[in-house]
């Protein structure tokens, strides 16, 4: 990554990214690689309105304040690459459905934020609604009785249908998926997570990278639920063991397509970055 002189950082001038209607950003960085960096940290600090430092703040312990500036610090610095807007001068609203909207943006520009151990994700698109979630598959919950508990019918029963060595897995293809839904909406767990059901085909995969990616799967709801499966994309993102040591983390996309359009061929372009540092395209 390109290295800058402190003093350079929030008002340095940056190579912008170009992102079309058929592309998907996913951008990744790594608050740990933070720690101990306090005058870039005090840096980021400054990009931050008075609102969400004071949210930062309340956090009860170190590495929660850590994580959150860096949370912030990250998306403010990310949407600069693609419009000539400083870090700092970004304007956040809730939207209609209480999701974090750009006020301030010539460009149509639609993100979502997702963290787990020692990584934050965001999604980057133009027009459609996108959501993302990753999580860390090797906490300790007893994640089938989550399953049991949330998941769908029709996914309870082919989870259960798994040899119990990939059970696991799957809870977590599961649960990624239905997270990203969720927050493509921007509803929430106001969507109970029995009202959809993802169809997984584990014999597509195709390999981009440092990533194997799933990108043959289905939507269906149940009857209550009001909602159209051919306008949504989704995929599951398996990171390499070059940019994900313990291959410990699962990403998923949902996308609501605002041209109904089942053959566009999205592209997903993935970069790592440490905010104000520069990026690297993986």
């Amino acid at each position: 990554m390109t290295s800058f002189s402190q003093a350079e950082l929030a008002t340095r001038s940056k190579q912008k990214l170009t992102l079309t209607n058929n592309e998907i950003h996913l951008w990744m960085t790594k608050p740990e690689q933070l720690l101990g960096k306090h005058e870039l940290l005090a840096t980021y600090a400054t990009l931050l309105t008075h609102k969400e430092t004071a949210k930062q703040q309340r956090y009860k312990f170190a590495k929660d304040r850590h994580d959150a500036l860096i949370t912030r610090a990250f998306i403010r610095d990310l949407l600069s690459y693609y419009a000539d807007i400083a870090p700092q001068d970004w304007q956040f609203e809730k939207g209609e459905k209480d999701k974090p909207e750009i006020v301030n943006c010539p460009l149509p520009l639609r993100f979502n934020i997702s963290h787990t151990k020692n990584l934050i994700i965001c999604a980057v698109t133009l027009e459609d609604d996108i959501g993302c979630d990753v999580e860390n598959t090797g906490r300790s919950n007893d994640v089938l009785a989550i399953a049991e508990r949330y998941f769908s019918p029709k996914e309870t029963t082919e989870l259960f249908a798994l040899p119990e060595v990939q059970q696991r897995n799957r809870f977590f293809d599961y649960w990624t998926l239905k997270e990203s839904y969720i927050k493509a909406w921007g509803l929430g767990l106001a969507i109970p997570l029995t009202d959809f059901s993802f169809n997984i085909n584990d014999t597509t995969q195709r390999h981009q990278n440092s990533f194997t990616i799933k990108q043959d799967i289905s939507l269906s709801f149940a009857e209550h639920r009001v909602d159209e499966p051919q306008i949504w994309r989704s995929w599951l993102m398996y990171p390499s063991i070059e940019i994900d040591e313990k291959q410990q983390h699962r990403i998923a996309l949902s996308l609501r397509s605002t041209t109904a359009n089942q053959k566009t061929d999205y592209q997903i372009r993935c970069f790592n970055t440490l905010p104000l540092l520069g990026y690297q395209e993986i």
